[in-house]
C-alpha cells in the first residue's frame, strides 16, 4: 500500500522513495507523540525536520495532506499484516487473538492515530475522509467480515454482525487512548503503558470471546 494516497499533484511521491517527505512525516510523528496532540504547526515540523516549510506544499499539498500521508504511513504495516494473518493456517480464534493485540499495539505505537482518524474523517475535506475509508476503514472491515465468516463456518464463532463487531473492537481500542486524558482527571488513572496495553488486550479477549465463542457440550470453547 502506498503511504501517500493522493499522487495526482506533481511532486507528491510514494512512501519511502523521497527522503525529504519522509523527514517531514517523521518530524510530525515525533512532535505529536511528544506533545500528545495533533495540533502541531508547519513551522514546528519544518524546524524539527530541518526542511523548509514550503516543501510541505510541494510534497503533500497542505498540512491536511501531510496528516493524511502520516496516517497512511502508520496504517500501512497493520493493513499488510491483515493479509498475512488471514493466510495463516491457524484457527480463526487464534487469528482474532493476534489481531486484537496487533490493533492495540498499533494505537500504542502511534498514540495520535485515533485523533488523526477523527480529524480526517470529520473535520477535514470529503476527499480526505474518502481516502481514510479506502486505506484504513474499508480494509479493516473487510478483514473482520472474512474472519468472522471463517470462524462461523469452522464452528468456532457464533453468528456476529461485522458492523457491530468493528464498532465494538475499534471503538474500544480508540477510547483507550482518546478518553484516557479525561479519565485521568476524573478517576486518577495513569497514562497508557506497556502493562496497561497487556491488561487491555486480556480484557478485550475476555469480553469478545465471552460473547462470540461457541461452547461445546463439555463446557470448553472452540479454538
Amino acid at each position: 500500500m502506498a503511504a501517500y494516497p493522493i499522487t495526482s499533484t506533481p511532486g507528491r511521491t510514494a512512501a519511502g522513495k523521497n527522503p525529504t517527505a519522509d523527514k517531514l512525516l517523521l518530524a510530525a510523528s515525533e512532535l505529536m507523540i511528544a506533545s500528545n496532540s495533533i495540533e502541531v504547526s508547519l513551522s514546528e515540523i519544518a524546524q524539527r525536520s530541518g526542511v523548509n516549510a514550503a516543501l510541505v506544499k510541494y510534497h503533500f499539498g497542505n498540512k491536511d495532506g501531510l496528516l493524511l500521508a502520516l496516517l497512511a504511513r502508520d496504517a500501512a504495516t497493520e493493513m499488510t499484516n491483515l493479509d498475512y494473518l488471514m493466510a495463516q493456517m491457524i484457527p480463526a480464534t487464534a487469528k482474532l487473538r493476534l489481531h486484537i493485540a496487533g490493533i492495540i499495539k498499533a494505537y500504542y505505537q502511534f498514540p495520535y492515530m485515533n485523533r488523526l482518524i477523527h480529524y480526517l474523517l470529520h473535520e477535514s475535506s470529503n476527499e480526505a475522509a474518502d481516502e481514510v475509508s479506502k486505506f484504513f476503514i474499508g480494509p479493516l472491515f473487510a478483514f473482520h467480515s472474512r474472519l468472522l465468516k471463517e470462524g462461523f463456518d469452522a464452528g468456532e464463532f457464533r453468528a456476529v454482525d461485522p458492523v457491530l463487531f468493528y464498532t465494538s473492537l475499534i471503538g474500544a481500542c480508540d477510547n483507550l487512548f482518546f478518553s484516557r486524558h479525561a479519565m485521568s482527571r476524573a478517576l486518577g488513572v495513569g497514562p497508557v503503558t506497556d502493562e496497561v496495553c497487556r491488561d487491555y488486550v486480556a480484557h478485550m479477549e475476555a469480553m469478545l470471546f465471552g460473547g462470540m465463542l461457541v461452547h461445546n457440550k463439555a463446557g470448553a470453547t472452540a479454538g
